[in-house]
């Protein structure tokens, strides 16, 4: 399977998520086979299929005292309310499942795989959790997972917190719609990290599990 890489760097979530459906288009009408888009947002709410707007708790800083301003996006991936930030790692695999395994389930718990094996190689244990989606680490959730598929098509994705200092707007939402606590890599190891290199650490796990594929990246900040 040909496997295109995209890294849109730090971007808007809107202008990521018409890429995306570029790309999906391309993938459709047989431009392409699929596609892996990595990226980092500014800071953004989106809501799934299924969220709820009671779980969008407040828009104000940690202080309390100083309102913020966060975009509210309304997508059509699953799951419930969610925050991205420069703090995360986005992945959106645009994959044609048809070229893989019919099976949305069989793709999420690959998804969650893939980030299982990618945080061992820092050391750090996480697992999945029966009935929920997405990668814990001791009842701490550290990364989330919602997707969307057309015509057997993924698009949206994952996003696996990386820095510490952006767990903060978290509690501005219950995150899935769940009372959860959010972990990140930088918390869990207990120093900083460079997000660069856990960037193409991440994108060297995909190409790691998508054997045979032609890993072509295409630097779209360029």
């Amino acid at each position: 399977m040909e496997l295109k890489l995209y890294d849109l760097g730090l971007v808007d979530y809107l202008p990521a998520y018409e890429f995306q459906k570029k790309i999906l288009s391309d993938i459709k009408n047989g431009f392409l086979c699929s596609a892996l888009v990595v990226c980092r947002h500014n800071p953004v709410i989106t809501l799934g299929r299924t969220a709820d707007r009671n779980n969008i708790l407040s828009l104000r800083g940690a202080e309390g005292d100083e309102a913020i301003s966060i975009p509210i996006v309304e997508t059509e991936r699953g799951g419930d309310v969610t925050y991205h930030g420069p703090g995360q790692l986005i992945v959106y695999p645009i994959f044609n499942l048809a070229l893989l395994k019919k099976d949305i389930h069989w793709f999420l718990r690959f998804l969650e795989g893939v980030i299982i094996d990618f945080l061992l190689d820092f050391g750090i244990s996480s697992e999945r959790v029966p009935g929920k989606t997405g990668v814990w680490i001791k009842g701490k959730k550290i990364a989330s997972i919602g997707i969307s598929i057309r015509n057997w098509i993924t698009f949206h994705g994952l996003s696996l917190n990386v820095l510490e200092n952006d767990l903060a707007n978290f509690g501005t939402i219950r995150p899935c719609g769940m009372d959860i606590e959010m972990a990140s890599m930088e918390g869990v190891l207990g120093h900083r990290i460079e997000i660069e290199e856990v960037k193409q650490c991440l994108i060297s796990k995909f190409q790691e599990v998508c054997y045979g594929c032609d890993l072509t990246c295409f630097d779209r900040r360029r």
